[in-house]
């Protein structure tokens, strides 16, 4: 007789009791939940909430940077209103200057006074002013609490350069002359950075300098040998491959096997989620749809693309551990979120700004628990990015400003920051949709649960578009629970956003849950909808 793992018989007898349940007639809850507190999967780390900031359109100048002498109410020229609700989702680190300009962009351009700040092209069009550089994006860090990762320019620039940002960022006062220069500007800083976090190139297989990974591997290995520490070990995250391009992971690490180099932080993973086009146009638009106007096929085909990070961070975390085998280096997920088509921008110039509506709270939920579900695997993330650009949190322009869905989900989902990992068995009743003139079956819930202290938490998402699911949730290990609380975030129409003219068309809302049952609750999820449950135990 073959032996049965707890986590097999666990959801194998809830498998058999929800068969029996249907035989029965459908009487009593339709789906149940089982929390294992005593099976930890390790520390869900704060990294995995992650921010990213880019040079792009409206990211940084109206979305984060207006200016001391701006009307918009500031603080030291970064927009007050981004600090006061970026504090609200404990941010904990934030990717800058890029993406793709990151791979165009001298830091040298963007310190010192401002007057004295060249003008240089942006990759994605227009003028770079350099209003905005190191000295002042340390600044929206500390004032937001969240860590710094910096993205060094591979393809344009030597090593000597980054050997130099380093230098800039981390030297003692006085100790250099790069770290007196630190000292000088309207944004000046006789304290050191502290930055930890070093991304060598972006993308190095497309826009980043298209590499081969063996190229790839050998100039990660230049700029990362003997950059001064200041006291601080630096922390190199090597640029990974788009979704599913096994044969870019495989061809580095192979390529670093040969000399035994395995002594970085992370290994960095890009995935965006888009839909099944219609209409498109042009090149750009090809493979993404709507991000307002879309039917129940493409509501479901989205959480079908962002669901695939789950398969991409296992077979990613396999081929790395080939030649990884003590698995020293963590995966980086450090740009996902959801792409639509040109269409919904705040303007022309706010390049890649798009209309986030309940559909991108759904694929931030999906998303953010897959990642908790990996804490041994997944040691940062990075959403992209954090505002007019993409799966953001925010929009903004001029003196407007509005919290998009997806940021009530990062709040939402806080309490797993520093928290203990669980596993979690989800048995519910899969369910079909339309896909490509057939149907297609999809998951009817899943989530992550963590534990801090004797708080449980629990995050759903119900991707159903019209059916509430009916759930028993227990939480094994634990005697009973004590108390219960829920939040919600859902709305009755799908295409549900947040405007600047409708701030709160799309916000949680607690509920009240039926008294525990020793250590079981039932509670109905409702339909398209993202859902914390918080037990004490």
């Amino acid at each position: 007789m073959s032996k049965v793992g707890r986590r097999e018989f666990v959801g194998g007898a809830l498998a058999g009791s929800l068969a029996l349940l249907a035989a029965r007639g459908g009487q009593g809850p339709g789906a149940k939940v089982e929390i294992l507190l005593d099976e930890k999967l390790g520390t869900i780390s704060p990294d995995i909430y992650g921010h990213f900031v880019e040079h792009l359109g409206g990211v940084v100048y109206d979305g984060i940077w207006v200016g001391e002498d701006s009307k918009v109410p500031n603080v030291g020229g970064v927009r007050r209103a981004m600090i006061e609700y970026l504090k609200r989702v404990k941010p904990s680190v934030i990717r800058y200057p890029g993406g793709c300009f990151a791979d165009s962009y001298d830091w040298r351009d963007g310190v010192g006074p401002r007057a004295r700040r060249p003008r240089r092209p942006n990759f994605w069009g227009g003028a770079e002013p350099n209003s905005f550089g190191t000295n002042e994006f340390m600044s929206f860090c500390r004032a937001t609490g969240a860590k710094p990762y910096m993205a060094a320019n591979l393809r344009g620039l030597p090593a000597q350069t980054f050997y130099e940002w380093v230098d800039y960022c981390n030297a003692p006062a006085g100790a250099t002359t790069l770290a007196d220069l630190r000292a000088t500007g309207e944004a000046a800083s006789r304290d050191p950075f502290g930055v930890r976090f070093w991304g060598v190139g972006n993308e190095s297989w497309g826009c980043g300098g298209n590499f081969t990974p063996d190229e790839y591997a050998m100039e990660f290995r230049r700029f990362t040998a003997s950059v001064p520490g200041w006291g601080l070990q630096p922390l190199f995250i090597a640029a990974g491959p788009g979704s599913d391009d096994l044969a870019w992971t495989r061809g580095f690490f192979s390529k670093m096997a040969e000399r035994r180099h395995f002594d970085f932080y992370g290994w960095g993973l890009h995935h965006y989620s888009w839909n099944v086009s219609r209409g498109a146009t042009t090149d750009w638009d090809k493979g993404k749809g709507d991000a307002l106007r879309f039917d129940l096929e493409e509501w479901y085909e989205m959480f079908r693309e962002a669901d695939k990070m789950e398969g991409l961070i296992k077979s990613n975390w396999a081929v790395m551990g080939e030649y990884d085998r003590e698995h020293r280096v963590k995966l980086v997920v450090d740009e996902w979120g959801a792409w639509y088509r040109p269409g919904t921008e705040l303007g022309k110039r706010y390049i890649l700004s798009q209309a986030q509506t309940l559909r991108d709270a759904l694929v931030a939920g999906i998303t953010l628990d897959t990642f908790n579900r990996h804490p041994d695997k997944v040691a940062m993330a990075n959403v992209a990015q954090l505002v007019n650009c993409l799966h953001s949190l925010f929009l903004a322009t001029e003196e407007k400003f509005v919290a998009t869905p997806n940021f009530h989900v990062f709040e939402m989902y806080a309490p797993h920051q520093g928290a203990q990992g669980l596993r979690t068995v989800f048995v519910a009743p899969q369910f079909t949709h339309p896909r490509a003139g057939q149907t297609a079956s999809f998951w009817a819930l899943n989530g992550s649960a963590s534990l801090e202290g004797r708080t449980v938490t629990l995050t759903v998402v119900n991707p159903h578009a019209s059916e509430a699911r009916e759930t028993e949730v227990t939480v094994r290990g634990a005697s009973s629970i004590r108390s219960a609380r829920a939040r919600v975030l859902t709305a009755t129409d799908i295409h549900a956003q947040n405007t600047f003219e409708n701030p709160r068309g799309v916000e949680p809302r607690d509920e009240t849950i039926a008294a525990p049952r020793g250590a079981t609750v039932v509670f109905r999820f409702p339909a398209a909808s993202v859902t914390r449950l918080q037990f004490e135990v």
